[in-house]
């Protein structure tokens, strides 16, 4: 990778990290994927005390239909159980299909079970914190929200699923969706200083471009 092209990656993978204090909450509320880091650390939070109890939330997607031989939720779920976690602190959510659907599905799983959390610790990738949280404070705003990942930099963040040209792509999708979800009332608007809207126009320009939106308004 060139020193342009990390150094631009770098500022759009800072701006997605919201470096929330991590604090014990009522939830850990996993909005699934492809990336079985993110089941690894919210069982270590699950473990660690964080929260009673643990909601995996994530269908089957374009990048896991192939990878899991069940939804993402419930191979997470296997993933947490597998680590020491009681089954009986597990909820699973199989059938959202993007972080809207999450939040949207959990909350009424949450509800059927008679379950009211007030304070949530959502985990996701480190490049969807800042649109998790975005989202869920449209969706679910009476809701005291931390976000939090598994710590990994950008530099250790690739492996052999996702190479550095995979992630770079995925983030600066991530942060066209938090604009364009931002219009259309999906997300709440975050502030995007000018130094990060340069960098993801320069990471477009560049032909990081496979993971935006077919149409874009903005």
């Amino acid at each position: 990778m060139t020193t342009p092209v990390h150094t631009q990656a770098q500022i759009v993978w800072d701006y997605h990290l919201l470096n929330h204090p991590l604090e014990k909450g009522d939830c850990l509320l996993v909005l699934c994927s492809n990336d079985i880091r993110v089941a690894e650390y919210a069982a270590q939070l699950f473990l660690e005390g964080y929260a009673p109890f643990i909601l995996f939330s994530g269908g089957v997607g374009p990048l896991t239909e192939d990878l899991f031989e069940r939804s993402e939720a419930e191979a997470f779920a296997q993933i947490a159980a597998d680590m020491g976690v009681p089954e009986h602190c597990i909820l699973i959510e199989p059938q959202s299909t993007n972080t809207g659907e999450n939040i949207q599905f959990s909350r009424a799983l949450l509800e059927e079970k008679g379950l009211d959390p007030d304070r949530m610790i959502v985990v996701q990738k480190p490049f969807m914190e800042r649109r998790s949280y975005a989202t869920m404070m449209r969706l679910w705003p009476d809701k005291s929200v931390v976000v939090t990942s598994p710590p990994l930099s950008f530099d250790d963040y690739p492996n052999e699923q996702l190479s550095y040209s995979d992630v770079i792509n995925v983030m600066v999708g991530d942060l066209q969706r938090l604009m364009h979800y931002a219009l259309l009332g999906y997300a709440v608007p975050q502030d995007i200083p000018t130094h990060v809207s340069q960098a993801f126009q320069s990471l477009v320009a560049l032909g990081f471009n496979e993971h935006l939106l077919e149409s874009d308004p903005l």
